[in-house]
């Protein structure tokens, strides 16, 4: 692995090449923090899916598209008087440091969720920080993302279970709602229940350590992998989905799901 000069070489050409650019090419000339943010949505959403096939390669690559989107953004920063890519490094680093007492300071913290309750109770005090506990989830994640990321803040200030099990009668309880609305057909009162189904199947697998974005994504990518084996057998033999039974899509579906697909 490269040395810790030949890093700050490396990034100190990026920061070249971005004034470079900024000055002389015409659409870097002309981007702002608006014209950007959807590219760098884009690329993060890149990145996870790089990091969903742990592919390594994959992962480098955008994670460098990726910090091309921050030096972009600390560029215009400095553009405007803002602020610059120091003052982005100085500020993180700060923050890791104050919320890191347990290695930059004298306080004690031996496990993970320890660190994880200090954290929360550090942004809260933290000056410009966080004034509520759910202040910090933004507004903008997935919805599934966000769920847990709610579920796991309240964690962290004591807002859990006791014992793991019992969140399971939660979601049995939610299950049983959604059924008598559905029996009822009034929409509202349906997708209501729905989402709070789903938001106590959440709650379930973070007490199980399961991430459930990632869960799903697994399934997704198993459904697409399986469907596009049926797709494939139908298209050779010469006919379409729509002309099959869904008993004859079944066992083509379930010979992809013998080959491990």
């Amino acid at each position: 692995m490269s040395s810790r000069e030949e890093q700050m070489a490396a990034f100190g050409q990026l920061l070249d090449i971005m004034d470079e650019l900024r000055e002389k090419c015409p659409w870097d000339k002309k981007q702002t923090n608006e014209s950007l943010r959807t590219n760098t949505i884009e690329e993060t959403y890149e990145l996870c899916d790089a990091i969903m096939r742990n592919d390594d390669v994959g992962i480098k690559k955008e994670l460098g598209d990726l910090l091309l989107h921050v030096v972009f953004y600390a560029k215009i920063g400095a553009e405007k008087e803002a602020f610059d890519i120091k003052d982005v490094c100085d500020s993180l680093c700060q923050k890791l440091i104050y919320r890191h007492p347990h290695v930059f300071g004298e306080a004690v913290a031996e496990t993970s969720k320890k660190v994880e309750q200090s954290w929360e109770e550090l942004k809260l005090k933290e000056r410009g920080g966080n004034k509520t506990v759910l202040e910090g989830v933004p507004a903008s994640l997935p919805s599934l993302v966000k769920a847990h990321r709610i579920q796991d803040k309240a964690r962290n200030v004591g807002f859990d279970w006791e014992e793991r099990e019992q969140v399971w009668d939660k979601v049995h309880e939610e299950f049983s709602e959604l059924k008598a609305e559905i029996n009822k057909m009034d929409n509202d009162f349906m997708e209501a229940e729905f989402g709070d189904l789903f938001f106590s199947l959440i709650n379930a697998a973070r007490l199980y350590k399961i991430n459930p974005d990632n869960a799903l994504e697994r399934t997704n990518q198993k459904f697409i992998r399986r469907f596009n084996y049926l797709e494939e057998h139908t298209l050779k033999e010469g006919r379409s989905l729509k002309s099959m039974s869904l008993n004859e899509m079944d066992e083509v579906w379930n010979e992809a799901k013998s080959k491990g697909l």
